[in-house]
């Protein structure tokens, strides 16, 4: 009771200090946008709110220093500070706020709901399961905030290129625009519109861009620098539509205009589904209590490896469930991105001489077609592992998953043998409560049958006649032939339970079959990033045709400046654009070819094969004289396509939000409910046989 109360008097007291700290933010949260810093006091703030949100911004400041100096708290922080660098990108003060308001509250989020289930199941495996799935839902948090903040810079990007084309009315000048629009544009907006033009008026602009580039947030910045560099540098161009460089930025409006639909339609119909995820989790524990006390036959259900089993399922679904919905609800820009220069931990591990054996055993060899398809799998996804150290990853999944089951299956054996040892004996008793007098007299025959089972020497072979012996022998009041009878057979059927927990071949089988699980599922993960990549390559190659719209107007434009153009946006055709560029003094036309060849994408195909006529036979502007028409195709059909996939994911959600609620329902209640009822009405059914 003491450990009890005590963990009680914590959660109060963590209670309190979040709803605090949480309270103050709310407060202060609608006038940092006025005052971000805090630094510069406005004349009609009241004095005391003024000092009071100093104070907090102090505090944070503070906090933020002090957490870096933290072993486990500074690794944290810096992960958060590396997620929203990019939406508040060049003001440290603001960045540093904002990351330690995003770390408070959900370290102290996930700090109280694990203190609450705690509570609700002290168990110590259930905190170790509770503490993996905060685990698991910290990381999806963060994701949720840096969402939240993209949305709402793709809502302030409207505002700027609005502000922008009437600045460019006015003068006629892109960095005199882009100066004037970032004085009165929203906080992330007019910080990154500042940059861009401080990029763009530098000694070389180009760079400048380069280093922009890779901290841009999002696809539409990164476009809108390029374009304003563009018409800087080649100068702008009236058409029968009108200007290029407006006709640039409303091309990006209905873009962003498109993404924030989507974003929102998506948002809404997902909307609460991750909190009916997670609801079973809190509810496992409670519905078992209920179950226990109302139908004490439950108890050998929830005591048996079959109630383990269907927990621990139960905890599998909740947490794959709330995974995937998160999925369903990502609005990564591009996850991948080409050539970056990390140290993967399978890097490590080939290293291991056992490793790189049972990786070379596993993989196919060279020339197969197996071995094609790996290869050509790889490619497409832009995976940064080699050859060698994807099937090395493999084997280290098939090694964990195959460890995983043992020892789970070994622990549920022993967990067993523990219950069969040392449980109260169940009364004859379906419906209704246990009372004091039956738990006592459950623990008296426990204690009873351990003795007679000691000795025996716990041999699967005693015999009835020396069980009913070492009864005589124990018990001191003596005991009737009935009970002789009927305690001799339960002692017996406890040995043969008892020496029947074992692992069994069919075990073994299952672990292996779950090792070949953990071998493929890397293989069957690129299968799914592949189909998730084909909607990023089409955002690619639609930022392409909108560079190459404006590029070949410009006079004196060549393909290998189109191809450099390329280069600078690309993401996902990086390397292959690259390859293409170091290739193309030794031949252009076999450059582009390769290049073809290389990237399987009908879209990008189409682009290469017009740079092919390009390059000798026609002039630019001839070669992409339907790129508009190609364009507004484009938008249409993936309008149509968002607003199916929407719909899928709406579907897929819901089906999946309530999947734990279901699973907890039917697997932890109504299944072994009706099941106990049948084994009951049968042990009824033979007392009546006897009578």
């Amino acid at each position: 009771m003491g450990v009890r109360r005590l963990l009680v008097l914590i959660l109060i007291i963590s209670l309190a200090l979040f709803a605090v700290i949480y309270a103050v933010m709310m407060w202060l949260n609608g006038r940092e946008q006025r005052n971000r810093q805090g630094l510069l006091r406005d004349p009609l703030l009241p004095k005391d709110e003024f000092m009071l949100r100093k104070r907090w911004q102090q505090f944070l400041q503070t906090g933020y220093v002090v957490g870096c100096s933290v072993p486990l708290l500074s690794a944290y922080i810096r992960r958060v500070r590396k997620r929203m660098s990019g939406v508040h990108a060049y003001e440290e003060f603001h960045l540093r706020h904002e990351v330690m308001k995003v770390t408070l509250s959900i370290l102290g989020t996930l700090g109280v709901s694990v203190a609450v289930l705690f509570l609700l199941n002290p168990s110590w495996s259930f905190l170790l399961l509770v503490l993996l799935t905060a685990v698991v839902i910290n990381s999806l948090l963060i994701d949720m905030v840096v969402n939240r903040l993209e949305k709402r810079l793709l809502i302030q990007m409207l505002d700027l290129f609005s502000n922008i084309r009437h600045r460019y009315h006015q003068h006629g000048m892109v960095d005199e625009a882009l100066q004037e629009a970032a004085e009165s544009a929203d906080d992330e907006a007019g910080l990154h519109t500042r940059k861009i033009a401080e990029a763009l008026i530098s000694k070389n602009p180009s760079e400048e861009l380069e280093k922009y580039y890779e901290a841009a947030p999002n696809r539409f910045l990164k476009a809108f620098a390029g374009i304003s560099y563009m018409i800087m540098e080649f100068g702008d161009k009236v058409k029968e539509q009108g200007s290029i460089y407006l006709q640039g930025l409303s091309g990006l409006t209905k873009e962003i205009h498109l993404e924030i639909l989507r974003r929102s339609k998506l948002d809404h119909l997902l909307k609460g589904l991750n909190v009916i995820a997670l609801v079973p989790l809190f509810f496992t524990k409670p519905i078992e209590r209920w179950a226990r006390s109302s139908f004490p036959a439950m108890d050998e259900f929830y005591m048996s490896k079959l109630g383990y089993a269907a927990k621990m399922i139960i905890y599998i679904v909740i947490i794959l469930s709330f995974i995937l919905l998160q999925k369903l609800q990502q609005n990564d820009e591009t996850t991948y991105r080409a050539g970056r220069n990390s140290r993967p931990w399978e890097k490590v591990i080939s290293r291991i001489p056992v490793f790189r054996l049972l990786a070379a055993w596993t993989a196919p060899h060279p020339g197969s077609a197996v071995y094609s398809k790996v290869i050509r799998l790889m490619k497409e996804t832009g995976t940064e592992l080699t050859y060698e150290w994807f099937y090395i990853r493999r084997v280290v999944y098939s090694l964990i998953a195959f460890v995983i089951t043992l020892t789970m299956t070994l622990y549920l054996h022993q967990t067993s043998r523990n219950h069969i040892m040392y449980d109260p004996v169940a009364q004859d008793s379906f419906f209704g409560q246990t009372t004091e007098v039956q738990q006592q007299e459950g623990k008296r025959l426990s204690s009873s049958d351990r003795e007679v089972m000691k000795r025996v020497n716990m041999s699967p072979e005693a015999t009835y006649g020396e069980i009913a012996t070492a009864l005589q022998q124990t018990d001191i009041k003596g005991l009737g032939k009935d009970q002789l009878v009927e305690s001799a057979t339960r002692i017996l059927s406890k040995l043969h339970a008892y020496h029947n927990e074992y692992f069994k071949w069919w075990e073994l089988m299952l672990c292996f079959f779950c090792g070949v699980l953990g071998y493929h599922g890397p293989f069957w993960l690129l299968l799914f990033q592949r189909k998730l990549r084909y909607m990023d390559m089409r955002h690619e190659v639609f930022q392409f045709q909108t560079v190459i719209s404006m590029l070949r107007e410009m006079d004196r434009i060549s393909v290998e400046e189109i191809l450099e153009w390329m280069d600078r946006f690309a993401v996902i055709f990086k390397i292959p654009i690259q390859k293409c560029l170091t290739h193309y003094d030794h031949g252009a036309e076999m450059a582009l070819q390769e290049l073809k060849e290389e990237v399987r994408f009908t879209e990008f195909q189409r682009i290469v094969d017009k740079l092919l006529l390009s390059v000798e036979k026609i002039p630019i502007d001839q070669a992409f004289d339907d790129l508009e028409g190609e364009m507004s195709f484009y938008f249409e059909q993936r309008k149509q396509e968002y607003e199916r996939i929407i719909d899928t994911k709406a579907g897929l959600g819901k089906l999946i939000g309530f999947a734990p609620m279901y699973s907890m329902i039917f697997i932890y209640l109504v299944i072994p409910l009706i099941a106990m009822s049948f084994m009951q009405m049968n042990t009824y059914y033979e007392q009546i046989q006897k009578i």
